[in-house]
């Protein structure tokens, strides 16, 4: 099983780095810092298949830091759930935007874009779940430099006051954000402290190690009476050693040279 799902993780970084290779824009160091996390999530943790995308009669993810949506094409596309090709990420009349929209692409659970409001609408989500008595999860992932916006606060509130132990927000915390290193940006931390003061169960884990993050969903899936949060503790760019914990590479698209090279990084770890 841990061979089968390297190799799955493997193949979600090859497809980061390929699409946003021929968008020529994107955000490939915070889709692969978070691929261990979202890489276990769907292979091992949420019930969603190519047959159930469709409904909400399955578990749920929110791509809150919705630039990171190569990460999300590469995860439905190495679950069989994305059909359009990956080559036309981000260009005119592709349904793989920049941002991922809903309307589009099976398997997209929200449009999401502007930082703040996907973990909003994933507490929407786990509420309906809770009044419809709906037992499946709600996930949302957020980025540590997204946590500088005041609307994920309104949310961890709103999450905690209602006990949406049905809910699990990640945070792909990789201490880098466009402008450079999040303490310097808008210094957000301590995150964990900040989330058990708004009433959530916190966990902290190291987010490439697959072990810790199977325990942490498993854990999550346990606590009852309030949410949890997975503050994980990640490398921007992990995979490609000339793009890790490097802010330039938030959003810049490698060349084809850079790409072969990536490519290849990857497919040999």
């Amino acid at each position: 099983m841990m061979d089968n799902l390297n190799d799955k993780i493997k193949g979600i970084r090859k497809s980061i780095i390929e699409m946003v290779t021929a968008g020529k824009s994107g955000h490939p160091g915070g889709s692969l810092s978070a691929a261990d996390l979202i890489g276990v999530l769907y292979f091992e943790e949420m019930d969603i298949t190519p047959e159930n995308a469709g409904t909400t009669d399955r578990d749920r993810f929110v791509l809150s830091k919705g630039h990171a949506s190569p990460l999300l094409y590469g995860v439905l596309k190495e679950k069989g759930i994305l059909k359009e090709d990956i080559e036309t990420f981000r260009h005119i009349d592709s349904k793989l935007q920049g941002h991922p929209n809903m309307n589009y692409v099976a398997g997209v659970d929200m449009s999401t874009g502007s930082l703040g409001q996907g973990i909003s609408a994933a507490v929407g989500m786990a509420m309906a779940n809770q009044l419809s008595k709906n037992s499946h999860r709600v996930y949302a992932l957020l980025g540590d430099g997204e946590c500088e916006e005041g609307q994920v606060w309104e949310a961890a509130m709103a999450a905690a006051h209602y006990q949406l132990d049905n809910l699990c927000a990640i945070v792909d915390f990789n201490g880098l954000q466009i402008d450079g290193d999040i303490h310097e940006v808008m210094n957000p931390t301590p995150l964990d402290e900040k989330f058990a003061a708004f009433g959530w169960h916190v966990i902290c884990i190291d987010g490439h190690d697959l072990d810790a993050i199977r325990k942490a969903y498993q854990e999550a899936k346990e606590t009852k009476g309030q949410p949890t949060v997975i503050v994980a503790k990640t490398i921007k760019g992990k995979g490609v050693s000339f793009m890790e914990n490097k802010a330039a590479w938030h959003g810049v698209a490698p060349t084809q040279e850079e790409c072969d090279a990536a490519v290849k990084e990857i497919e040999e770890a």
